[in-house]
């Protein structure tokens, strides 16, 4: 099988990104960036996703680190998109219930190319601080990260009280749920949709 790699690289007057994954890896991340928290968190996806990271990530921080989660996002997701190519023999689907000490976070993904994200949960995913990191830019990811790989993401924090332990186990279940989605079905060969095309 050949591996599912995609690599792009985006430039504009806040941020400077080159990124290169691999679908098919085994979650070894290389990244050089200047955040560390968003680094932790990316971490989770490619380790539990399996997805390898390259990542060179360079943004207006000193005003805030918005427009480099967000432009990440963007990159990220427009690589899962290229990567999954027609989807041909993908699962489609994919979930995960993962658990963080008291938080207990449920994350499903539907491949399908229409875009949709929905969060439920604490709100206080949305608060405070991690270092430079807002706490409100996981959302913003997630929403970005949704619409550029073109895909349903459903998050349900079921509830939690630690805000660390809420957006890792966020992460953690994103990376879970989308290695089962991208997966190749031994038992279905062809577009996993009755239209016999997915977008």
């Amino acid at each position: 099988m050949k591996a599912r790699i995609a690599e792009a690289a985006r430039k504009t007057s806040e941020t400077e990104i080159q990124m290169k994954i691999n679908l098919d890896g085994t979650g070894v991340q290389k990244f050089d960036m200047e955040i560390p928290f968003f680094e932790h968190m990316l971490t989770h996806i490619s380790k539990h996703g399996c997805i390898d990271f390259d990542l060179k990530l360079r943004g207006d921080i000193g005003i805030d680190c918005h427009h480099s989660v967000e432009d990440t996002a963007i990159v990220l997701g427009g690589l899962i998109h290229q990567a999954l190519g027609d989807k041909r023999g993908i699962k489609r689907y994919g979930h995960s219930i993962v658990t963080m000490d008291e938080v207990l976070t449920t994350v499903a993904i539907d491949l399908g190319g229409r875009y949709h994200f929905q969060y439920t949960g604490p709100e206080t995913i949305k608060e405070g601080k991690f270092g430079i990191y807002d706490a409100e830019l996981s959302n913003e990811f997630l929403s970005k990260l949704a619409m550029n790989a073109r895909m349903n993401l459903h998050v349900i924090v079921h509830y939690g009280e630690n805000r660390h332990h809420i957006h890792e186990s966020v992460f953690k279940a994103l990376g879970r749920a989308l290695r089962m989605a991208a997966e190749l079905d031994d038992r279905a060969t062809g577009i996993p949709s009755t239209k016999g095309m997915l977008e």
